[in-house]
């Protein structure tokens, strides 16, 4: 007896008996037909033409249809268990199950379609499955398949780490870093599918990696920078948007060359530790430093030092950086910059008071507020100065834009965020930021205290001078 001939009785011929069901056949004919289109759509998307930055149809073509194609494949076996089921059940099993002549050639080439076909949907489902991997992990998925990421991601596709995917801050190497994110993720599904998500989203993510294995991967933070000059812009609330500058000598030090610690990077490089009284990590009464002989110094607002309750974390880049590549603006701050830069004129008068207050008025949702604010400039300068309105109508719609992309990239009423919100620890001009520790109330045992001396983290240059002498001596003006 011929190998075929063991075959064609051992499991071919049951096979083909038991697969001729409707159950069987619809889900061959489900696998072929999403086969087909999840091919097509690859060979369209390898032309150029596959609409990669349509985030549903990355659901579609990368989530459904391969989860169609599964289900196709499922149907087959089922429809074959089902039918011998019943056939055992009525007593109907055929004790010989029908000749399978493979002399003849027609029998013979449906073999041949079958072994192809199976290694094509092998080939089909590996590339489907990784294709729905690599989309689950994209910054498309993860912004803006879900519309409560919308806020997070409007930050990140503005911020300084654009270009870095979420997965890589939030996810991570290593098996047990994706099982957890992925548990993690299951949880907040679940939580919109029930309507049950906070708003706004909570601030710091508990979740998120030390930064030695987010940050450093790309940073080295004992790195001597050194000094760094910021120039900031502000203008005032008159008639002409009376420009000043303040320039700031930031000391952001590091390690030097004689492995000395400086300026604010060096400071924070030692091992601290803190406790955070409350949730979003602003009320820091008590903290730790070790020194470099082992010994630890405390530093707390609390009677006799004791440490109070609450969240002791060490501390790392994300204490300070914490907007890093989620980064919201206050109205000031992101008019100040957009006058600076000519995306709101300066020409325009009166527009830095008339903008912040525009900002700063409460809309019912972000179309509401696009079709608001160029309204309500437009009627300003029509009832106070009908001549700016004529002669400078291109400047006024093109500030009024820019005022609406200010907005849509820091509030959203639906989920019940606005300027402000989410505090940025860096600096301590709009919030807490540096003192939340440098307040001059973090007291040791000793006497020594946390320093709250401006000139040791930064020198002020200029301080809201109209034309710093600075700036000339520089070439900046």
């Amino acid at each position: 007896m011929t190998l075929l001939n063991k075959l064609d009785k051992s499991w071919l011929r049951p096979i083909l008996f038991f697969g001729n069901n409707p159950i069987s056949l619809i889900g061959g004919a489900i696998t072929t037909a999403s086969a087909m289109t999840l091919v097509g759509f690859w060979v369209v998307a390898i032309l150029g033409h596959g609409g990669s930055n349509n985030p549903y149809l990355g659901i579609l073509f990368d989530l459904i249809l391969p989860g169609i194609f599964v289900l196709g494949l499922a149907l087959i076996p089922l429809g074959m268990w089902l039918r011998r089921r019943t056939l055992a059940a009525t007593g109907s099993l055929p004790s010989i199950y029908p000749h399978i002549d493979l002399a003849d050639p027609l029998f013979r080439h449906g073999i041949d379609f079958v072994i192809v076909a199976t290694f094509i949907n092998f080939i089909i489902l590996g590339t489907a499955s990784y294709r729905g991997v690599a989309y689950m992990d994209s910054p498309s998925f993860c912004g803006q398949t879900c519309h409560v990421m919308h806020p997070e991601f409007a930050a990140y596709t503005v911020a300084a780490h654009s270009h870095v995917e979420c997965t890589a801050c939030h996810v991570g190497s290593g098996a047990a870093s994706y099982v957890r994110a992925k548990v993690n993720g299951t949880k907040q599904l679940i939580e919109v599918s029930l309507h049950n998500y906070p708003t706004p989203i909570p601030a710091p993510v508990r979740t998120l990696r030390p930064a030695r294995e987010i940050c450093e991967g790309c940073h080295t933070p004992a790195k001597f920078i050194g000094e760094k000059l910021l120039v900031k812009s502000s203008f005032a609330d008159d008639e002409k948007n009376s420009k000043t500058m303040t320039m700031v000598l930031l000391h952001l030090g590091g390690r030097d060359s004689l492995s000395h610690l400086t300026g604010i990077h060096g400071v924070h490089l030692g091992h601290i530790e803190y406790v955070s009284a409350d949730p979003t990590r602003t009320d820091i009464p008590w903290v730790q430093k070790t020194n470099a002989d082992g010994s630890t110094t405390t530093f707390a607002t609390t009677p006799g030092g004791a440490q109070p309750k609450g969240e002791r974390r060490v501390m790392d880049c994300i204490d300070c950086h914490n907007r890093a590549a989620h980064t919201f603006q206050t109205a000031e701050d992101a008019l100040n910059r957009a006058m600076a830069e000519g995306a709101v004129s300066p020409e325009l008068p009166w527009i830095h008071k008339e903008g912040l207050a525009l900002l700063k008025k409460d809309y019912s949702s972000e179309a509401d507020a696009r079709t608001r604010i160029p309204e309500q400039l437009s009627a300003f300068y029509r009832s106070s100065n009908p001549a700016v309105l004529n002669t400078k109508a291109a400047l006024i719609k093109s500030s009024a834009d820019y005022l609406v992309t200010i907005y849509s990239q820091n509030v959203f009423p639906a989920m019940k965020m606005t300027f402000g919100t989410h505090p940025n620890n860096i600096g301590h001009t709009d919030y807490p930021g540096c003192f939340r520790c440098h307040d001059g109330s973090h007291n040791a045992k000793d006497g020594k205290s946390i320093t709250q001396d401006c000139s040791t983290c930064h020198n002020l240059l200029a301080v809201d001078e109209p034309n710093p002498k600075l700036m000339t001596e520089i070439g900046m003006q």
